[in-house]
């Protein structure tokens, strides 16, 4: 191998590799069928106000055969032709299944040097990068469809995520999404925040300014290049959740209800 394809092999950046994406992937997928099955495609989705599970099951199997057609090396125009057939579909539970057994398959048949579309900060090599990407995806929409069955939000410890998914998965958001706002943003001040999951040996200083674009760093926990105005810590897997909104508790303060309102992505 040589050290150009050793590099595209090489997992992402807290060492979560494509075996245990793809893994987690699936895991995702049987998750959200099961729980939007038992909820009933007509159940309100209560961690996405105003959708239905069928409206969850359109969206996730429409990025499904999205995300596939990238890996697959093909053009993707656009991606809402797929969530229309969802919809007409007489079985839009076996669509799904469709759609995510051929995103599973399009992961083992993409080549480590993919050439394809990505469109995250840091982003990983493209193969790497929409293995990543579908995994909290789906992850994410699965806690959605057990929020519907269970007819509330759900917590961290009634969820299958582990926690180096859960680490990663803060990671590709405070890195990836919310480093794409040009605009900025602020709680009413410039303020250095710390996400600081228990027990990881990572942490990530999140600078935010209104005017100039959100940075992220990642640091180590109690080194001198963490200091920051303000920490969020937590169980990793609560946490994950709770930066992408999906947590079951109230925000513990208002700079959390703030990060909620203005700059975690939501759906």
């Amino acid at each position: 191998m040589t050290t150009d394809d050793a590099a595209l092999a090489a997992p992402g950046p807290l060492g979560v590799g494509l075996d245990d994406l793809g893994e987690a992937l699936g895991a995702a997928a049987t998750v959200l069928r099961a729980n939007a099955m038992a909820a009933g495609l007509d159940a309100p989705v209560p961690t996405c106000p105003g959708w239905t599970v069928l409206d969850l099951v359109a969206h996730q199997g429409m990025v499904h055969r999205w995300a596939a057609g990238h890996l697959r090396g093909e053009t993707v125009d656009e991606a809402e032709p797929f969530e229309r057939e969802g919809r007409e579909s007489a079985d839009v539970l076996g669509w799904f299944d469709d759609g995510a057994t051929a995103l599973l398959q399009a992961v083992v048949d993409a080549p480590d040097d993919l050439h394809a579309f990505v469109f995250l900060k840091e982003a990983p090599p493209a193969r790497l990068f929409w293995t990543r990407r579908q995994c909290h995806e789906t992850t994410i929409h699965a806690v959605d469809a057990l929020g519907a069955r269970l007819g509330r939000p759900a917590r961290a410890d009634e969820t299958w995520i582990r926690p180096a998914i859960a680490l990663d998965g803060i990671d590709e958001l405070l890195v990836g999404f919310v480093t794409r706002r040009r605009e900025g943003a602020s709680p009413g001040a410039p303020t250095r925040l710390l996400v600081s999951p228990e027990g990881a040996d990572v942490a990530w200083l999140v600078e935010l300014n209104t005017g100039r674009p959100i940075r992220t760093r990642r640091v180590r926990p109690g080194s001198p290049e963490a200091a920051a105005d303000h920490t969020l810590t937590g169980d990793p897997v609560d946490l994950y959740l709770r930066l992408w909104t999906r947590g079951a508790a109230e925000p513990v303060d208002e700079l959390e209800r703030w990060w909620r309102e203005t700059v975690s992505v939501t759906w």
